[in-house]
């Protein structure tokens, strides 16, 4: 684009407003956090001091310890995305959408990046996503998700919400090479910004250029006198992309029932929207409604790269703040760098105390020195085995030495006390409990310490649910035509599956998980890592084993810790569909089915007993109301009939027991059967290999013995050291 002075100068006027309100004040923040948490912990004007002093300046760097702790509760806790239908989606195209986010999210190796987005918000208090279209590896563009270096990022001074939607404007400041700007944007433009790169121009230097992160270290390197770059990779030209909001008239489609509302994709004619509105045949209508839009400008000095309506619906900006309240974002490192300066400064005077002790000084008297110095004196004084020659014994005395004040130490416990309380990270939590502490004790300290830590664990969450939907519009709006999405899933196997998405069926001419259309739900999920999950999977499986439950093997496997696991899996599901292994499945089978007809067996006689019992009883009760004379009678009846109903299921009791012992025996015998017949088949194939071993190695010894051989060279004789000693005879070989 041309140059344009009044757009440049807005542009750069705007930046100036909001670098000047907050952005320079978190600069020094984040910076001062990131020495601390790198190791550089001293001001360079205090180290010159103790310099001077001859004092020592201890650095004890208990932030990348605690920080370390928290990076791994992040790093073993991921989260999992899932899109819901809502209002005009189906299950089948939620699902479709969801593996289409577990495409996007492999390609872009994203829990990597939200690992430094999260390292970023924990020791600055802020840190971004950028998603936005990439159309370098395809012309149908695929979602790209980076990290922004939270440095280069300045928000809305006037914003108060954690949502980048209720923001005014965000800038992006960044240091591009010219190549980057002929790649990016256009050649003229680069050749035009490569000519003022080597010099001060107006729009390219502030402070930001002093705390510039690179392997260089912070420094200004902005302007190079009389340095050649012929091939433009030094990244000295300014860039501001800014991206805000304005009002405009925009048309949207309306449908007519539910009122439901969507823009008109930009650079659609009067022609394509009648088309559409022919085919819905009047449930669909237009409108014009005025609306926020972004609008994205970039500029580079005065030159205006790029100034337009952006493609995307949201801002491509993503934040994530660990602690948010009401525009203040907080994070770990700033809250522990009082702490960390006490703790060294109390150590380093611990130190000195020491020294001072064992070179506390001498008092000497003039000219009592024989064999050194003064000066020597002052330099080898604290040293072992120093010698002193004197005129008199009295003329040299040790100046006692200063005692350590008391609670000194004390300082330094309480200083790591304060960062582990601040922190939230207690000892249990970096295993470093003490060794008379129960288990279950720190198993309980370790859980209320992730407790701690939930707050910035849900704000990871918001901040996943932000760069989702920001995902989904993107999907929405470019992923329009027919895909095939291949994807690895996160098993033990690693079975690839490919999915069409945006397909026409041609019988119907309706499309198939179709991603343009519908509403969807996220839903954010926090699961463990794998080898963390599979550990607790392996405990809570084996559990249930031994109390019963009917776990399968494949589990117990997949979840170990075993080095070839998929292979086992793979290895069981090929000898569970084996013939053998159905056979003996359905020996199994008919085994549990004898046992169920025994216990029903089982269960009729005595329901039918029951009911014996029960007729006996009414007819005994009638006969000795009619005639009481004859209960005697009834009573010996009754005896008789109870013991033949005794003998009854005896014999029916021994006969199924005969039955289920006939059966089993005889499963056992087909199976015995089975299992002759493949050891014989085995030790057959075996028999059939060996014999046919025996004949290749025969006749490659007769070729062998063909050939000529070569004559044997003399071999000069050797006078043995030693006596050998006698060989056993060699024993004959075998066949």
């Amino acid at each position: 684009m041309p140059v344009n002075e009044h757009l440049a100068q807005e542009q750069f006027f705007r930046y100036r407003f909001m670098a000047d309100r907050g952005h320079y004040k978190f600069l020094q923040k984040a910076d001062r956090c990131d020495k601390f948490f790198a190791g550089d912990q001293w001001e360079m004007s205090d180290l010159n001091r103790l310099n001077l002093q001859r004092r020592p300046a201890i650095t004890i760097n208990k932030i990348l310890s605690t920080l370390s702790t928290v990076m791994g509760e992040q790093i073993t806790n991921r989260s999992e995305v899932i899109f819901r239908p809502s209002n005009g989606a189906s299950a089948e195209t939620a699902e479709a959408l969801t593996k289409v986010w577990m495409q996007i999210v492999q390609n872009n190796q994203l829990p990597w990046v939200r690992s430094e987005v999260f390292d970023d918000g924990i020791i600055r208090s802020r840190g971004f996503y950028d998603v936005r279209m990439d159309f370098s590896d395809s012309m149908t563009g695929e979602v790209r998700i980076t990290t922004l270096n939270s440095k280069n990022v300045i928000i809305d001074p006037d914003a108060e919400e954690y949502d980048p939607d209720a923001w005014n404007d965000v800038i992006v400041t960044k240091w591009l090479t010219p190549q980057d700007i002929a790649v990016l944007y256009n050649e003229a433009d680069a050749e035009l910004l490569k000519d003022r790169a080597a010099s001060l121009f107006p729009y390219a230097y502030d402070s930001i250029e002093v705390v510039r992160d690179r392997f260089d270290g912070p420094g200004f390197n902005n302007s190079y006198f009389g340095i050649i770059d012929p091939n433009a990779v030094r990244r000295n030209v300014r860039v501001l992309d800014r991206q805000y909001h304005l009002l405009d008239k925009q048309l949207h489609f309306v449908d007519v029932e539910t009122g439901d509302m969507r823009p008109v994709p930009e650079g659609w004619g009067r022609d394509k929207i009648a088309a559409v509105l022919e085919k819905a045949g009047g449930t669909i209508s237009t409108t014009k409604k005025l609306v926020k839009r972004v609008r994205w400008t970039v500029t580079a000095d005065n030159v205006v790269l790029h100034d337009d309506w952006s493609p995307y619906k949201h801002f491509t900006v993503v934040p994530f703040f660990p602690y948010f309240r009401h525009g203040t974002t907080v994070g770990i490192v700033e809250n522990l760098l009082g702490p960390q300066e006490v703790l060294n400064k109390v150590t380093s005077q611990e130190l000195h105390v020491v020294n001072t002790t064992a070179n506390s000084g001498w008092k000497i008297k003039a000219g009592a020195l024989r064999n050194m110095s003064v000066e020597d004196l002052e330099d080898v004084g604290a040293t072992t085995g120093l010698v002193l020659e004197l005129d008199d014994v009295n003329s040299a005395e040790k100046i006692a030495p200063n005692q350590t004040p008391q609670g000194l130490d004390r300082i330094s416990y309480k200083a790591e006390d304060h960062i582990k309380t601040i922190s939230s990270v207690s000892d249990s939590m970096q295993g470093f409990d003490r060794a008379d502490v129960a288990a279950k004790a720190i198993a309980y300290k370790q859980q209320r310490g992730s407790v701690n830590l939930a707050k910035m664990q849900d704000n990871l969450e918001r901040t996943d649910y932000l760069l989702a939907r920001n995902v989904l519009d993107l999907v929405q709006a470019f992923y329009t035509e027919p895909r095939i999405i291949h994807i690895t899933h996160d098993d033990l196997l690693k079975e690839p599956e490919q999915i069409e998405v945006n397909q026409q069926n041609p019988e119907t001419g309706e499309i198939l998980n179709d991603l343009t259309l519908g509403e969807y739900n996220i839903t954010i999920t926090s699961t463990p890592y794998r080898a963390t999950l599979e550990d607790s999977q392996f405990e809570q499986a084996r559990a249930l084993r031994e109390i019963g439950v009917a776990i399968p093997d494949n589990v117990l496997i997949e979840n170990s810790r075993l080095a070839r696991r998929a292979e086992i899996v793979k290895q069981m599901q090929s000898q569970q569909e084996s013939p053998e292994a159905q056979q003996q499945a359905e020996l199994q089978v008919r085994a549990q089915q004898a046992e169920i007809a025994k216990t029903e067996g089982e269960a009729e006689a005595q329901r039918a007993d029951s009911q014996l019992k029960m007729v006996r009883a009414q007819k005994e009760a009638a006969e000795l109301q009619a005639d009481p004379g004859a209960a005697a009678q009834a009573q010996q009846q009754t005896e008789r009939a109870k013991a033949e109903m005794e003998h009854q299921r005896e014999v029916e009791k021994m006969n199924r027991e005969h039955a289920l012992r006939t059966r089993e025996l005889e499963a056992n015998i087909a199976m015995k059967r089975e299992e002759m017949a493949h050891n014989m088949q085995m030790k057959r194939e075996e028999h059939a290999s060996n014999v046919l071993m025996k004949r290749q190695q025969a006749a490659m010894a007769a070729k062998q013995s063909e050939q000529p051989q070569a004559p044997e060279t003399p071999r000069t004789p050797r006078t043995p050291a030693t006596p050998a000693t006698p060989h056993a005879p060699a024993m004959p070989a075998t066949h």
